[in-house]
């Protein structure tokens, strides 16, 4: 791993492959592990750059509230110390709405958008509730209430379960908030996501308990010219369940 200072924060990432550049977006309340599985897929075809997100892994937590787009802001920052002007760029979940920022902040720096496990729709006021109401009992309880309700929602795989949880245990209980706050005010990016001329990439796997396979088939009818791949059987995680499928997806990008 390799760290710059970007926003006045410590921002780790890793770097491999080679070939067109690819920013690898994790979603929460994961890190840059999550992508272990498809990077060794990919390392032939691209350039990845694969952070750990504000607060998250290795990289520094900030106190203060910040947006969505403020994280997309770090991706930018990183991409300049790299000296990486246009590329591709792929979000899992959490990390589908930065990358949607990033799009929004940056078009002309995006060769290309993959959305994993994401969606475009903003949370509704029940949901956005609920993640106001984790945050607090993050504060107040520790990272172990996100360990108990994520796990099992991520994944029926006992293999993958083992993962995420030692990911989540790991975690900064200031990262974590954050990231629930800045999920929790993020807009609509419907009409954003229709204006896209780039190619765009939406893998959803059909058993996702988290965010609904529908929600995957919306972004395709909303947007026909991208490519769609609904992964059979697999949950919030199809990057460690279908790691093969998440790589030929990505390729794409490349045709």
């Amino acid at each position: 791993m390799q760290k710059v200072k970007v926003n006045g924060i410590n921002i780790t990432y890793e770097g491999r492959g080679h070939g067109e550049p690819l920013v690898l977006i994790h979603g929460y309340p994961l890190d840059h592990t999550a992508w272990n599985e498809v990077e060794s897929l990919l390392e032939n075809d691209f350039d990845l750059v694969i952070p750990d997100l504000r607060g998250m892994g290795q990289s520094g937590a900030v106190d203060k509230t910040y947006s969505i787009t403020d994280i997309a802001s770090d991706v930018a920052g990183l991409l300049d110390h790299l000296r990486i002007q246009e590329t591709f760029i792929a979000g899992h979940s959490m990390g589908g709405y930065v990358a949607l920022a990033f799009a929004h902040a940056y078009p002309n720096r995006v060769r290309g958008l993959g959305m994993i496990s994401s969606q475009v729709l903003a949370d509704s006021p029940e949901r956005k509730a609920g993640r106001y109401q984790t945050a607090k009992d993050v504060e107040e309880k520790g990272i172990g209430v996100v360990v108990d309700s994520m796990t099992t929602k991520l994944s029926a795989d006992p293999r993958i379960q083992s993962f995420v949880r030692e990911v989540i245990q790991r975690q900064k209980p200031a990262g974590v908030i954050g990231s629930l706050k800045a999920i929790a005010e993020r807009g609509d990016s419907s009409d954003l996501f229709k204006s896209f001329k780039f190619p765009v990439v939406i893998l959803h796997g059909n058993a996702d308990a988290l965010i609904p396979v529908e929600r995957g088939r919306e972004m395709k009818a909303a947007l026909p010219h991208a490519h769609y791949a609904e992964l059979k059987g697999a949950g919030h995680m199809p990057m460690m369940e279908n790691p093969k499928d998440v790589a030929e997806g990505l390729r794409f990008f490349l045709k």
